[in-house]
């Protein structure tokens, strides 16, 4: 038995702002994968390489850490990228066990098309919006990021 204390029922033809954001994340990572898929890397690797390359010679426990995932789970993932020719593993001055990461020459220029890749993507995915409509945007988006404590 409904009270006056009870909310009203949702409007199912109005669909708040957090719902549209999921929506239309799961259409952009969708759609970026498939962008990035086409360079030879996946939608994780990319964001791998993009972490790697802003933070050359840091170790595999701070990527870890950066991305909350276990150490042993990086070690697989950093694993396919050193296959690949991506990246390479140097060993930290002083102590043989840790290992830090960066780019190859081949992993910079796989990172530079994947940046290409995300320009073209961003045009095509606002291309409703004017210049001045992407900025306030963007803006707005990393505020609530900030909140949601989401780094870029």
């Amino acid at each position: 038995m409904a009270t006056s204390a009870d909310p009203e029922p949702a409007d199912p033809g109005t669909e708040g702002a957090a719902f549209l954001l999921t929506q239309l994340g799961s259409h952009a990572a969708a759609r970026f994968a498939e962008r990035v898929a086409e360079i030879g890397v996946s939608l994780r690797q990319a964001g791998l390489l993009r972490w790697i390359g802003r933070n050359p010679g840091r170790s595999q426990r701070e990527l870890a850490e950066q991305f909350g995932v276990r150490p042993s789970r990086v070690v697989v993932l950093v694993d396919e990228l050193e296959r690949q020719g991506l990246i390479r593993r140097a060993p930290r001055p002083g102590d043989r066990r840790t290992r830090l990461l960066e780019l190859t020459e081949h992993g910079r220029r796989t990172l530079r098309s994947v940046g290409t890749a995300l320009r073209r993507h961003e045009d095509e995915f606002l291309a409703a919006l004017t210049p001045a409509e992407r900025t306030a945007l963007t803006g707005l988006l990393e505020r609530v990021a900030a909140h949601q404590g989401i780094g870029r």
